[in-house]
C-alpha cells in the first residue's frame, strides 16, 4: 500500500524540483566549474568535487513548511542530494528563540543536515510585513552562500499565490504584480513546489505523517493586510463567486508571469536602440514604443539609476511617462533612492541627487 495521497502529492512536487536541480547542475558549462554559478554558491567548487548539492528547506515550523521538510527529507535519501534546513528567527514574539529552536529540533530529527536557526533584527521599511520579508530573506540568502546551498525551498502554496495575485490587484501595480510569485527565482536560488498544491493537502500531510506543526498567530491577526484576505476576503470572494476562485487566481498568475517576461524581454531588446549616443533615452523613441514596452524601459532606466524596485510603483512611472507622452514644460520629477527625472532637450535624463 502506497503512502496516503497528500504525502504522495507532495513527494512528487518536491521530487520533480530536486529532478531539475541535478539535471541544471549537470547542463552546466565546464567554463563555470571552479567559480560557481550567480545565485547557487558554491556550484562550481562543488562538481569539481563530486561532493552532493546541498539544498536547504526554509521552515518556519508551519504545516506548509513542515510538509515540504518532510518531503524533501524523505527524496533526498533516494537521489544525490544532501538536504538541510533554516529556520528564522524573527524575534518578534515572546519566547520566537525557543520557537526556532524546537523547530530546527525537528528538522534534525528528520536527519536533515545542516540545520541552523538564525536570529534576525527586522527593521521597519515597507511595514512590518515587507520588513520581516526582507531581513528573513537576507537570512536565507547568507545562509545559502555560506554553506554553498544548490537551492532553497519554499513552502508557498496555490493558497498563498492567490493571495499574493489579490494584493497586487489591489496596489494597482501591472501585471507583473498580478503574476504572483515565481516557481524558480531569477538566481535559480529559490524554489517553490507547492504552487500546484493547495494548503490543505500541506496541512493532511502533516496530519497523516503525525508531524507537529506551530500556527503563527500572526497568520490569524486582523492587523496584518495578507491576513484579512485569508480569512476574511478570499472566503468573501468564494461565497459570491462560488468555488475554484483560488485555482482561478493561480492560473492568472502563470498567464500573467509568461506575458510579463515577453515584454520585459522585448524592452530588454529595445533599450539601446531608444538611446542617444551619449545613453540618454530619446523621447521621441520612446514615444514611439507601444505604453506597456515604454514602461519596462522606463523602469529599468530608474532603477538602474538608484531608485529602489521595492519601492518603485507604477504611479512613479507613470509620472515620468507623462514625461514623454504628456509634455508641457513640467519640473523634474523626484523618486524613491534620491532619483530625479527630468526632460531636457528632447532627452529623459534620470540621475541620483
Amino acid at each position: 500500500m502506497g503512502p496516503h495521497p497528500a504525502v504522495a502529492a507532495i513527494r512528487l512536487a518536491v521530487r520533480r524540483v530536486l529532478h531539475d536541480v541535478l539535471n541544471e547542475l549537470i547542463e552546466l558549462p565546464r567554463a563555470t566549474v571552479g567559480r560557481g554559478r550567480p545565485g547557487c554558491g558554491h556550484t562550481g567548487a562543488r562538481l569539481a568535487t563530486a561532493e552532493p548539492p546541498l539544498v536547504l528547506v526554509a521552515c518556519s515550523g508551519g504545516a506548509d513548511s513542515m510538509a515540504l521538510a518532510s518531503a524533501l527529507a524523505f527524496e533526498a535519501r533516494k537521489l544525490s542530494v544532501r538536504a538541510g534546513g533554516i529556520t528564522v528567527d524573527h524575534g518578534l514574539q515572546s519566547g520566537s528563540g525557543l520557537r526556532a529552536a524546537e523547530v530546527a529540533a525537528r528538522l534534525r530529527e528528520m536527519e536533515l543536515d545542516p540545520v541552523e536557526a538564525i536570529a534576525v533584527s527586522v527593521g521597519r521599511d515597507g511595514g512590518p510585513e515587507a520588513a520581516a520579508r526582507d531581513a528573513r530573506y537576507a537570512a536565507l540568502d547568507e545562509a545559502a552562500d555560506r554553506l554553498g546551498a544548490a537551492a532553497v525551498l519554499l513552502g508557498h502554496t496555490r493558497d498563498d499565490q492567490a493571495e499574493t495575485v489579490l494584493l497586487g490587484l489591489a496596489r494597482g501595480s501591472g501585471i507583473r504584480s498580478l503574476s504572483g510569485m515565481a516557481a524558480v527565482s531569477p538566481t535559480g536560488r529559490y524554489r517553490r513546489p507547492f504552487l500546484q498544491l493547495d494548503r490543505q493537502t500541506a496541512r493532511k500531510a502533516c496530519l497523516v505523517q503525525q508531524l507537529p506543526v506551530w500556527d503563527d498567530p500572526m497568520n490569524a491577526d486582523p492587523a496584518y493586510t495578507r491576513s484579512r484576505l485569508r480569512h476574511e476576503g478570499l472566503p468573501a470572494l468564494e461565497k459570491a463567486l462560488g468555488k475554484g476562485v483560488v485555482e482561478a487566481l493561480a492560473r492568472t498568475a502563470q498567464l500573467s508571469r509568461d506575458d510579463a517576461d515577453a515584454l520585459d524581454a522585448w524592452a530588454a531588446d529595445v533599450d539601446a536602440s531608444v538611446r542617444d549616443e551619449s545613453g540618454l533615452l530619446d523621447c521621441t523613441k520612446l514615444y514611439a514604443l507601444p505604453p506597456a514596452v515604454r514602461r519596462r524601459v522606463l523602469r529599468r532606466a530608474l532603477v538602474t539609476a538608484g531608485s529602489p524596485a521595492g519601492s518603485l510603483f507604477a504611479r512613479h512611472v507613470e509620472e515620468v511617462e507623462r514625461l514623454i507622452t504628456g509634455w508641457r514644460g513640467q519640473r523634474a520629477i523626484n523618486l524613491p533612492g534620491r532619483v530625479e527625472a527630468r526632460r531636457q532637450g528632447g532627452r529623459l535624463v534620470i540621475r541620483q541627487g
